[in-house]
């Protein structure tokens, strides 16, 4: 992948993670917690896979994207290692919006997950705008 493909792929990815928010925090205000979680999740994936996108890999499976990220960005301390914690949560509740059919939507988790995508997009738009 040469330099110009990389950005070009990372500012695609970084305009995903923005309207993902933007959907989230539209639902939230629809009170469409379920359906807002799994947005904001998807606008923390998208961050991620930014950041990946400034180096030749990527990865097909959510799970390898966030551990990948872990390992390389969140130990490293290159990004905070609370937003890490909140990233695997986020994934968690993600998950069980998605699929646990007796999965109980609280509001403020919902909030959370939303404030999560915008502080990470927030540390990753910084991090690409320093590298």
């Amino acid at each position: 992948m040469n330099n110009k493909v990389s950005k070009e792929l990372v500012m695609h990815r970084l305009e995903q993670a923005k309207q993902e928010i933007k959907d989230a925090e539209l639902l939230y205000k629809h009170k469409s917690y379920l359906s807002s979680n799994n947005r904001a999740y998807y606008s923390i994936f998208h961050s991620i896979r930014a950041v990946l996108a400034t180096e030749p890999i990527d990865f097909k499976k959510h799970k390898d994207v966030i551990a990948y990220f872990n390992k390389n960005y969140i130990k490293t301390e290159i990004f905070p290692r609370k937003i890490g914690k909140k990233i695997v949560d986020a994934n968690r509740i993600r998950e069980d919006s998605d699929y646990d059919d007796e999965f109980i939507v609280k509001e403020e988790d919902t909030k959370n997950q939303i404030d999560t995508a915008k502080e990470l997009l927030k540390l990753v738009e910084e991090y690409i705008n320093n590298n």
